[in-house]
């Protein structure tokens, strides 16, 4: 009786597999791959960066494939890869679609010349970055690019209070911060007493900016105990800052 029982299972889990296992092939494009192509490609994109030319080129090779043999995940590492691309959804939709979103990377400052930081903080190579303007110039070791990009927004909410723009921010690998101005002045703080420097600087700007009469300071040195040193235009080929009053520190 039991042999009959058992005979009868196998028999049931054989005609069982008979029925699923030909939908799990076709699904999984093991078999009848070229049935019900794939024809049509739809793209959502911004195309700042990408060109749908460049976007439709790579896809090209999983084009007119079966519809079950297309594999999704290769779709997406596939357009991923193309620079200026920050994420992408692909779907197929039947018979014969696939439908593809693409987000592109929005780039907030260059950094170190020849790389761009991201709105999400990631640093990224792309053709025709330093070509951008309208970005702030961040520059420094790249284990220490989170500490740029926050001190870069840190000082320029302090500065916007009293007019001013930094277009740039440099960390040195001895810590020491620069800051580039939009009125194209440097402003060096050093590495120690940072914030303290930095207050002492915005505290006396607004009567800086009416003894210049007018007439932009080119650079600006920190590094001092009780002071800062100015150097003006008019006397950018004098001595160095550093005769104007005692000797920076770090």
């Amino acid at each position: 009786m039991k042999s009959v029982i058992s005979l009868r299972g196998a028999a049931w889990l054989i005609a069982v597999a008979l029925v699923i296992l030909p939908v799990v092939g076709l699904v999984r494009g093991w078999f009848a791959s070229d049935r019900w192509p794939i024809r049509t490609l739809q793209v959502q994109a911004p195309y700042q960066h990408v060109s749908a030319d460049k976007i439709r080129a790579t896809v090209a090779p999983y084009l007119g494939k079966g519809f079950f043999a297309t594999r999704l995940d290769r779709v997406q590492q596939a357009v991923q890869a193309l620079p200026w691309v920050a994420t992408v959804e692909a779907r197929k939709v039947w018979p014969d679609t696939l439908m593809l979103r693409v987000q592109e990377r929005q780039p907030v400052a260059h950094w170190n010349g020849d790389r761009l930081i991201g709105r999400d903080g990631e640093v990224f190579a792309a053709p025709g970055a330093a070509d951008i303007g309208g970005l702030p110039e961040l520059s420094g070791p790249d284990a220490r690019e989170g500490d740029v990009v926050a001190f870069y927004q840190k000082v320029s909410e302090s500065f916007a209070r009293v007019g001013l723009r930094v277009d740039g921010v440099d960390l040195s690998g001895r810590a020491s911060w620069r800051l580039k101005l939009g009125n194209g002045a440097e402003l060096v703080i050093g590495s120690d007493d940072v914030q303290s420097r930095l207050q002492r600087f915005l505290d006396v700007y607004p009567r800086l900016a009416q003894d210049g009469q007018g007439q932009p300071f080119t650079r600006v040195d920190l590094r001092y105990a009780n002071g800062f040193a100015v150097r003006w235009p008019q006397t950018a080929a004098n001595a160095p800052p550093e005769a104007n009053g005692g000797v920076p520190h770090t």
